[in-house]
Parts: C-alpha cells; structure tokens; sequence
C-alpha cells in the first residue's frame, strides 16, 4: 500500500477527481489531498476528507502550517504525486520552477514521481507554451495520461477533458507497481556530449544536450531498471538513476562504459561521443597566430564497437543499442553501423531538421533492427524513448523465451 498526494486543480474535472480518490482507496492506496485555491471553487474540501479521512491541505498558510513545515513532511512520506485535473497554470508553474502556492512547493520538495492528467481547452492544450512544458515535465520523468476526446465544458468539441477515473488510477497503479521485462535488471545509458580540450581554454564539441540520452534514463529508471547514467557535460536537469558518472572526454566515456558493461543486461548508447580528438593539448592557451591554423586530431575510442566486438569475441553481453545522428541516408548508415558495431538496435535521426536531433525537446527516429527499419513520427523525446524501450522489452523477453 503507498501514499499518494493527490493534488486537485481549478477545473471542471475537479468532480471526478473525488472518482479518483475512491479509486486509489479501492487498489490499497492512502490518498492525501492537496487543492488549489481555484479548486475549492469548483469542489468542497469537505467532500475529499470524507472520502480520504485524512485533512485536505487547500491553504499554504493555514494556521500551524509552518510550524510542521507540512510540505516538506508530506513530500518526504509520499510514494507518488498524482494531479488530476493538471490545468495548464500548474504544469506551467512545475515546469518553470514556481513554487506559490502549496502544490507547486509540494513537487518541488518531493523527489517521488509524477503523474499528470491534464484537463483544458483544446487549444490551450494544443498551444507552443503547453506543448513545451509538458516536454519539459517528461524529460524529467513525469508521466502523463492524455486527455479524452468530446464535449468539453467550455462548448467545444475536441481533445482536453480528463481522463476517466478508472485510466487514471490504472497509470497510478502501474507506476507504483512497475512491471515488466526491465524491472530489476542493470541498464546503462549514456548522454550527451564529449569535448575534446585543445588547451585550458578551447574545445571540439558537438551541440548535443543530452535530452535524448536523459530521456531514454528516466523511462528505463520508471520501468524498474536499476540505471547507470554515464553523461557528458550537459547544462539540463539530470534524472534521478541509481548511478551517476560524469566525464569530459571521449576516452573517459570509453572507460566508464567498458568497465561497467558486462554487468549489465541493456546498454544504450545515446551520447554524442567525438570521433576525433586533439593529438596533443596545450598546456597553456595558444596564441592567436597568424590566419590559419592546422589541428592534428587522433581517432577517439569506438565504445559502441568496442562492445559490439567483445560481445562476438564472448559470445555473451548485453542488449547494444546505438544512435545514429545523420544528415543524409539516415536509414542506410544506420543498418551500415548497426552490422559493423554488432548492436541489436540503432536508432537513427536525421540531425538536420530544425525540430529533431540536437538541443530540441522532440524527435523524429527511425529504429533499425534484425527485421529492417521502422520510422516513427515526431514526438517528444520522452515518448520516444518510451517507444525504444518498448521494443528493448520485446527483445529481452524473446532473448529470455531462447535461453
């Protein structure tokens, strides 16, 4: 049984959030309420604290509030933040670091995941500003679960009401209780790029940002798998994993990975690793010399076929997944670098598109695999990954039907 915070937000929704909390009753949950001042025009207070038996927090300041600091114990205590109805208000305050009322404080104190629901107009849900944070959520490893379809109360007929009870505290139920292929198994990921140091003060580098390789830890992490995070230098939030290790270089990425990689089930490789590193580097800045100036550069280690390599040497390993970021022939370098590497998966996107590849929040990648190439369509990168993973559990459970 785990406790879940509840938070109710101004909308029409707001009714079959007390649906919602039976629901979470039913499956064995406590629920502990959290409304917004909105909210409470929409619902009672009164009528979650019968269903709950528990007090609903609806005022930051109420009396005696500070002296318990109630947020903070609150975050401490629970196992999942679930709001439902999620206006457009709230998953932009979450997403921008917000923090005036006691829901947004909430989910800044707790580090437990995040479950969100939203409930809006149809063009609020589909506007830039939403559509970004919503992104920015799930790169964090938010979950979602999408808006039905209808009549909405505003008279418009479209995508943005709440979803039903039931779905909602179905996506709740699975969170809390993950299962599947990836649960309890070691994978690692790797994020983001290397710079390669010309002297303490210039680089070679690349304009990854690590979102893609962030996204891919956060979803395997949601799934169970206790993840390793190898990550290059990025500026982004980092996902809470099992492991953390940062380095700069190609060749320290090479370490960190080859050392790990065969105590792991599933290894992926989303980095944006430099095929070419400086020879030597200046001790000191070079001097701005004359017109031009000649780079001697070294191939940096191959990780991925490395790994490919030792696996066909073993004859075991884990599941390899490589990325391929093109800018022509997408598909065909990337089934070329998926029987060279020896990688089970290579997921391919063509970097020049202003709307997918580096230091965006969406995507548009084609998976290649022993069947041939499937594309899939634009989409955040926490979608993505979900749908990378998808098929990384397919081949776990078809590699576990063999042996």
């Amino acid at each position: 049984m785990a406790l879940i915070a509840l938070g109710v937000t101004g909308g029409i929704g707001a009714y079959k959030a007390v649906e919602v909390a039976r629901g979470l009753q039913k499956r064995g949950h406590e629920v502990a309420v959290v409304m917004t001042h909105s909210a409470t025009r929409f619902i009672g207070p009164v009528t979650f604290e019968a269903i709950t038996r528990r007090h609903v927090i609806a005022d930051q300041f109420e009396s005696d509030m500070n002296a318990d600091i109630e947020h903070i114990a609150l975050a401490s205590a629970i196992d999942l933040l679930l709001i439902a109805p999620a206006t457009a208000n709230i998953i932009g305050k979450l997403a921008n670091g917000i923090a005036d009322d006691f829901l947004s404080t909430l989910y800044m104190a707790t580090r437990a995941p995040l479950l969100v629901a939203p409930a809006m107009n149809t063009l609020m849900y589909e506007h830039e500003a939403v559509r970004k944070n919503l992104a920015t959520l799930a790169a964090r490893g938010a979950r979602f679960v999408d808006p039905g379809e209808g009549w909405l109360a505003c008279g418009w007929l479209g995508k943005g009401r709440l979803a039903e009870p039931d779905e909602i505290v179905s996506a709740a139920d699975a969170i809390l209780r993950p299962e599947g292929p990836l649960r309890g198994l070691r994978v690692l990921v790797t994020a983001g790029p290397t710079y390669e140091d010309l002297d303490p003060v210039r680089y070679i580098g690349n304009r990854s940002s690590g979102r893609m390789g962030y996204a891919m830890a956060a979803e395997a992490a949601r799934r169970g798998a206790e993840v390793t995070l190898v990550t290059g230098p990025a500026t982004i939030e980092r996902p809470a994993v099992h492991e953390l290790v940062t380095v700069r270089r190609a060749v320290d990425m090479h370490q960190a990975v080859m050392s790990r990689a065969e105590h792991m089930h599933v290894v992926v490789m989303a980095a944006a690793v430099a095929d070419y590193a400086p020879v030597e580097r200046a001790g000191q800045k070079v001097a701005k010399d004359g017109d031009t100036v000649t780079l001697v550069l070294k191939k940096t280690p191959d990780i991925l076929g490395d790994l490919g390599q030792r696996r066909v040497a073993t004859g075991a390993g884990p599941l390899l997944i490589g990325f391929a970021a093109e800018t022509e022939d997408v598909v065909a370098h990337a089934a070329a670098k998926r029987e060279r590497k020896h990688a089970d998966l290579i997921v391919a996107n063509d970097v020049s598109r202003p709307d997918a590849g580096f230091d965006v929040d969406t995507n548009v990648v084609t998976i290649v695999g022993p069947a041939g190439a499937e594309a899939l369509p634009l989409q955040s990168k926490a979608r993505v990954a979900a749908e990378i993973l998808d098929r990384v559990e397919r081949m776990l459970t078809a590699r576990a039907v063999k042996g």
